[in-house]
């Protein structure tokens, strides 16, 4: 059995973990070592219904996929658009560059529909029908570059989200809307016995690896040389007693 050190820091941190939660057994405590000796910070992607070990991960995976965003250009058009200052949200036809504003048009999503539709310049045909497909942004930096009057129609690269398929105007715009609307943090003691969810490969890899029965043996090795730690290891000995008679 390897030995485990665990520094006066963690230690504290364990021991008011304890003092909180009463009834917490030898597994939660240990769960909660883990998570604060790897720094573990579990998110739930709701979209894939996965768990993964920290946000960082996450959004590397997504990147690595190329299902985080899409590099996209827009078409801003000529003359004065229907979007000013205190316009919130855009609806943009990506073959002309006309737009629609949340506070400058009643029904800005039906316009946009009806626009795209009839617009000479779509070319995109299913079934024979004109495809309605148009872009949205709720990005200030995106619906600003809308506001006053242009020279010239002009192209403007920008980022659209994967997930919501909305505009922004940076790669970090739509990671910070991502991990706001999209992620749920957990904590990583909950995630071992829930069943609702799965979870990501590595992260159950990590997961099985650090609940070894050998390992969990050097934790309570490494708290019992420690008089602090003594009643809740008495407690947790007690435990394991009772549920071997009930098994038995």
């Amino acid at each position: 059995m390897s030995k485990l050190v665990i520094s006066e820091t963690l230690k504290e941190d364990l021991i008011h973990f304890l003092k909180k939660n009463k009834k917490a057994d030898l597994v939660t405590a240990y769960l909660y070592f883990i998570e604060r000796k790897y720094q573990v910070n579990p998110v739930l992607f709701a979209k894939e219904k996965t768990i993964y070990q920290s946000q960082d991960n996450l959004i590397q995976h997504l990147e690595k996929q190329g299902k985080l965003w899409r590099e996209t250009e827009i078409k801003i058009q000529v003359g004065q658009p229907s979007v000013n200052e205190l316009t919130k949200k855009i609806y943009i036809c990506p073959h002309t560059g006309k737009v629609f504003g949340d506070n400058t048009h009643p029904n800005p999503q039906d316009a946009i529909y009806d626009w795209v539709s009839k617009c000479p310049e779509n070319k995109d045909r299913v079934g024979g029908l004109p495809v309605k497909r148009f872009y949205v942004s709720e990005d200030p930096a995106v619906i600003s570059n809308y506001i006053g009057k242009k020279k010239e129609a002009i192209t403007k690269l920008v980022f659209s989200s994967v997930v919501t398929g909305k505009l922004f105007n940076s790669r970090h715009a739509v990671i910070e809307d991502f991990t706001k609307n999209q992620l749920k943090s957990l904590s990583f003691i909950e995630v071992p016995n829930q069943n609702r969810f799965q979870i990501e490969e590595e992260f159950l890899k990590f997961i099985q690896t650090q609940l070894e029965e050998g390992k969990i043996a050097a934790f309570v090795e490494a708290l019992s040389k420690d008089e602090s730690f003594s009643s809740y290891l008495d407690n947790w000995l007690e435990e394991e007693k009772d549920e071997s008679v009930q098994q038995s």
